[in-house]
């Protein structure tokens, strides 16, 4: 069957049971988009091709899928570098189509080219130039395995005009992509080796991350932690990967950790790390990073491993493969824990959290931010899907609504992108119709993709933005209070927009709360409408966020606050 480039795209698309495509036109797609027209296949047209790339993102990690966007050639290709740097940071699998002009102008500064390829090179996990039509349909097969398989990530696929106009004869069954080796499994010594740290040790902790997430390994690595009664720690990706209700779970550790969350980590003598970077606002000054344990790192991707932090049991492997084959070995070896040892680990533990529990002051007439989060979890009851922008609103969100299950909270962790949460939280409604979707933003974040307003209300994606406004840029202006003086340099975001004001303007419900006894009911009005709703929080200030590891500190070494340094 002979078929031109643009019906062996959409042909491939559909045998890799893509649903949903976010994109935004121009030249050099054109004729992609001319045959999207004459297709069933779902498009969003999104206003920014960033926002394109982000709502792909949203919608890959909340369901696991692979998340595919369409933009154009030159400008349309390089808005979407943010967005793969993105994905990239945090191992997301996206497969990002971009048009380029004809092939043989390349190289000839034509209208509207640019070597993406070239520039995506340090941010993707792979990115092809198809040039020729018969390459077409196996790169885009390998595209998406690539995207999938191992440690995910972006790939992109620049797509010439007329390779996308040729023709060339089109059977599936004869499409061939490399080989790629099966995930690694660990060797019986392994796991040997970790029964027997796991039975001397007294005060084990488990330190979960993002690729438990991706693995989808939760219920495992929650089995695990209840069987053997360690208590259990998360970076920011990891949030979800173990219930955040179960009283093993001690919250997010690091930076803005829970204080004993990162007391946990500083004395327990076997650090069990699944799924992590050992990322620097995770591990504070390394050389006092789990300085009393032995640390066993599993991780899929080997360069991961004694990467930032030196590590004494490396098991490469995939994070559910790995926990299946540990927990059976386990069972088989008649694994068994002290159960008096273990309880006064727990003991030690509850101590701390009844010390320094995370706490904050609703009082007054001035709306606490962590309030808003909290009241929104209990009106949710924890059923919903938050995605956050990047700043204090993200880290509140992170200690104060607790996640129980995995790819409910879906938030930029490596690259920090301001103006990621609300185009992802696009991408996850349109995954998940019937379920809450809440993006919890700045008033700075808020604005980097806020024209994206214009799509949810065009194909009516019922999403909530809960605006945590303090009229700062947040997370800045906490750093210039508590390292710069207070010298607010060009931190000052009043100079804004009427929010409700422009919610309207682009057809969409926009409420203010200015009253923390307005918060609860403007919650469950906005989060009862059948429309996407902003609403508009004027919260606290110059609140911080709290607990807080100076730069160059150990992460036992904690601000709390209005309270002395605590260690």
């Amino acid at each position: 069957m002979k078929l031109k480039g643009t019906e062996i795209l959409l042909k491939a698309l559909e045998a890799e049971n893509v649903e949903i495509i976010f994109g935004y036109p121009g030249g050099a797609v054109l004729d992609i988009y001319d045959q999207l027209y004459k297709s069933n296949m779902n498009h969003i047209l999104v206003r920014h091709e960033q926002g394109a790339v982000h709502a792909a993102d949203g919608y890959a990690r909340s369901t696991g899928k692979v998340g595919v966007c369409l933009v154009t050639s030159g400008p349309g290709a390089t808005n979407t570098v943010t967005g793969i740097a993105t994905a990239n940071m945090d191992s997301i699998p996206l497969v990002v189509f971009t048009g380029q002009v004809p092939t043989g102008l390349i190289g000839n500064d034509a209208f509207q080219e640019c070597d993406i390829t070239g520039i995506t090179r340090p941010c993707t996990k792979h990115n092809f130039l198809v040039r020729n039509i018969e390459d077409l349909a196996a790169t885009i097969k390998e595209a998406f395995h690539i995207a999938r398989s191992g440690r995910p990530g972006p790939v992109l696929v620049d797509l010439p005009k007329n390779v996308m106009a040729a023709s060339t004869e089109y059977d599936p069954a004869n499409i061939k992509i490399r080989n790629q080796e099966s995930p690694y499994r660990p060797a019986f010594k392994k796991m040997a080796n970790l029964q027997e740290m796991l039975t001397t040790a007294n005060k084990p902790l488990i330190m979960t991350g993002g690729g438990v997430i991706l693995g989808k390994a939760s219920a495992l690595l929650t089995e695990m932690a209840r069987k053997y009664q360690i208590p259990v720690t998360g970076t920011l990706m990891g949030l979800g990967s173990f219930p955040g209700t179960d009283p093993l779970w001690l919250g997010m550790l690091g930076m803005h950790g829970t204080y004993y969350a990162n007391m946990a980590v500083s004395h327990c003598d076997l650090l069990i790390a699944v799924g992590v970077r050992f990322d620097d606002r995770v591990t504070g000054t390394i050389e006092t990073f789990a300085a009393k344990a032995k640390i066993v790192h599993i991780d899929i991707d080997p360069s991961s491993i004694n990467k930032n932090v030196a590590v004494d049991l490396p098991i490469v492997g995939d994070t559910k493969a790995v926990l299946k084959d540990l927990l059976k070995y386990f069972e088989e070896h008649n694994f068994t824990y002290i159960a008096a040892e273990r309880q006064e680990w727990l003991n030690a533990i509850a101590d701390w959290k009844e010390k320094v529990p995370l706490t904050y002051c609703q009082n007054g007439k001035v709306i606490k931010p962590q309030f808003v989060i909290e009241t929104l979890y209990k009106l949710t009851k924890g059923d919903a899907i938050i995605t956050t922008e990047v700043g204090q609103h993200q880290m509140w969100t992170a200690q104060f609504f607790p996640f129980d299950k995995p790819n409910t909270l879906v938030t930029s962790g490596g690259l920090g992108t301001m103006g990621f949460g609300f185009p992802a939280a696009i991408g996850v409604k349109c995954a998940f119709p019937d379920k809450h979707v809440v993006d919890i933003a700045g008033d700075g974040s808020i604005q980097m993709n806020i024209q994206e307003l214009a799509t949810a209300a065009q194909y009516k994606i019922n999403v909530k933005i809960v605006l945590l406004n303090n009229e700062f840029l947040g997370m800045p202006r906490q750093w210039q209070e508590l390292f710069y003086e207070k010298r607010y340099s060009h931190t000052d975001m009043t100079y804004a927009p009427d929010f409700v004001k422009l919610a309207e303007a682009y057809g969409v419900v926009g409420l203010r709360v200015t009253k923390p006894e307005e918060v609860e009911p403007t919650l469950k009005q906005g989060l009862a409408l059948d429309k996407p709703v902003l609403m508009d929080f004027r919260v606290s200030r110059e609140e911080c966020v709290y607990p807080m590891v100076h730069p160059g500190d150990s992460i036992s070494n904690m601000s709390l606050g209005s309270r002395e340094m605590i260690n």
